[in-house]
């Protein structure tokens, strides 16, 4: 398929550039998420570690890392944060004691209903101009997206 770049008087307009607008919609995201989340101590660059325990609650940091596309030095600095925090407790690994467990604490537990009802208050905003069949479209394509750029990292690597 062709990138459809568009001019517009004179320069490439960002509309039509599929990751301009993948990437600004992300920081726009962000930008609402951490508007409701700021009350709660919290951050969106900790959604994924949320995610992730709530889907398994003992994870390691590779494995964090990995569950959230993030690069090793930026999951560590997350965690230590929020370890610093209160919101992760670190365990050594029985299985390999050169590798630590992360889990949520109680605290961070308390607060998993407050991060859902903010996740899903800006998704529904961000949505609210779409149509039910528009909003499965979207998701569906956004998925394939993803789907694709995931496996050319993965054979590229």
């Amino acid at each position: 398929m062709k990138e459809h770049s568009k001019l517009y008087n004179g320069a490439l307009d960002q509309r039509a550039s599929a990751g301009y607008m993948t990437n600004f919609t992300a920081r726009l995201f962000a930008r609402a998420i951490d508007r409701r989340l700021k009350p709660l101590g919290l951050a969106s660059g900790q959604l994924p570690v949320f995610f992730a325990l709530s889907a398994r609650p003992t994870l390691s940091q590779k494995a964090l890392a990995l569950a959230a596309s993030l690069e090793q030095p930026t999951m560590a600095a997350t965690l230590s944060r929020m370890e610093r925090d209160g919101l992760v407790a670190k365990v050594p690994d029985p299985k390999d004691r050169r590798s630590a467990l992360y889990s949520l604490t109680p605290l961070a537990l308390e607060k998993t209903a407050q991060i859902s009802a903010a996740v899903n208050a800006v998704n529904s905003e961000a949505m609210s101009g779409l149509d039910a069949d528009e909003r499965a479209a979207y998701l569906t394509m956004m998925a394939k997206v993803a789907g694709t750029l995931e496996a050319s990292l993965t054979r590229e690597d």
